[in-house]
């Protein structure tokens, strides 16, 4: 889940990380009160999740009321990357002298903590690392070690950063290492983290993305969600506690295991398809389950068939048969269903599909197969007859929804 600039603020507050004094607003009103109690100049600040603010007219100086509601009346309901601005950040502006960048991510290739530091902040960080690969300095660190301040400081002068500002850099290092790890996070990243001209450092903005995993630990993420991100096939599915992702195709897609679904993904795209989502039904694939999936993916005009890939380890595939059977007929769905099943006790499952009504579903052996016959049926597909050379289809490649150590840092300018 990513945070809002003002909810990763808030979060870093938490573990000691010093940012400048501001207020949300959602009216022009509201924002002209906020900026007359933080006192002018204030800096108001469009909140999105995305990058690239500043550039599309999303960040405003004001220097009076005046200007506070001319900038907020033309930020609110401005669109920014497809995203439409609800929500302001104002905060007191700064005097800053010097520009950092900080972040805090995982290596999986080392299987360690990785943290970066620049001098050169206020930018994309991918831009710095392009031109000038060396002004990044990287750090891996082992969670069993942690991070002191004597190392937070050694990284920080080997990233150039100015004499006067290594003991105030080094210590927020040291706290968002902790927000990172004590906060459960996926990644925590500072651009600009800011010398002022009264030589204190502070973080300017806030990128913060949370394990989504790790939200059993954090009750209080719940009112981090924002509803009026979720389409609404995702706030349905949300609702029923699924993990899905809406996507623009016209093939659905249920699996079971996260890989499993990208792969499936993968072929349906290598077929000549394109999928309608990301669903994982995970372990749970009971008659409530797949009735509750197969209504959100119902629910998508765009739907002209849905494939079902299942494959059963621990689970087993004619539970799995059963709860489809169950679940088409207390869900109206009007799309034709394609089912794979492989695993413990899959023949007993394809013969409990083989009894169901063939308008409604059919069965096909293998991974390839299920999704020539289900791209087939959504019209969108190569054609032909459905392949049933025994191909298990195991996928052709990542479909970028996997995780990576690049740090997408934005900055508002």
């Amino acid at each position: 889940m990513d945070l809002y600039e003002y909810q990763g603020k808030r979060y870093f507050a938490r573990f000691g990380i010093p940012t400048s004094p501001g207020e949300t607003a959602d009216t022009v009103p509201d924002a002209v009160a906020a900026a007359g109690r933080l006192g002018y100049p204030v800096v108001l600040k469009a909140q999105v999740r995305v990058g690239g603010r500043g550039k599309a007219g999303g960040v405003r100086i004001a220097n009076d009321a005046g200007e506070a509601g001319l900038a907020a009346g033309e930020i609110l309901g401005l669109e920014i990357k497809g995203h439409v601005v609800r929500r302001l950040w104002i905060e007191r502006a700064s005097d800053i002298a010097k520009e950092y960048y900080a972040s805090f991510t995982l290596d999986r290739a080392a299987r360690l903590h990785l943290a970066m530091v620049s001098s050169r902040g206020g930018v994309e960080v991918e831009e710095v690392a392009a031109e000038e690969p060396a002004a990044i300095a990287r750090l891996h660190v082992d969670p069993l070690d942690g991070l002191d301040l004597e190392r937070a400081r050694t990284l920080a002068e080997s990233a150039g950063i100015d004499p006067e500002a290594l003991d105030g850099v080094a210590e927020v290092l040291v706290n968002l290492y902790r927000c990172y790890v004590e906060g459960d996070a996926d990644l925590v990243e500072i651009n600009p983290l800011v010398l002022t001209s009264d030589r204190r450092v502070h973080a300017l903005d806030a990128k913060v993305t949370l394990d989504d995993d790790a939200a059993f630990r954090h009750p209080e993420w719940e009112e981090l969600a924002d509803e009026d991100d979720y389409d609404e096939r995702e706030r349905l599915a949300h609702e029923k506690g699924l993990n899905y992702i809406g996507l623009d195709g016209s093939v659905g897609i249920i699996a079971n295991g996260a890989g499993l679904a990208m792969s499936t993904l993968d072929v349906v795209n290598q077929v000549g398809g394109s999928a309608a989502n990301f669903l994982d039904i995970g372990g749970g694939a009971n008659a409530a389950v797949m009735a509750s999936a197969l209504e959100v993916i119902s629910s998508d005009e765009n739907v002209r068939s849905i494939l079902v890939n299942i494959f059963g380890g621990i689970v087993r595939c004619d539970e799995v048969a059963r709860g489809i059977a169950a679940a088409i007929e207390s869900v109206e769905i009007s799309s034709p269903i394609v089912v794979r099943l492989d695993g413990t006790n899959a023949a007993e499952a394809r013969e409990i599909i083989a009894g169901l009504d063939r308008e409604k579903i059919v069965s096909e052996p293998t991974m390839l197969s299920a999704a020539r016959r289900a791209v087939e049926l959504a019209g969108a597909g190569t054609g032909g007859t459905s392949a049933t050379d025994g191909t298990s289809g195991a996928g052709t490649g990542a479909t970028g929804m996997g995780g990576s150590t690049g740090t997408g840092a934005t900055r508002p300018s």
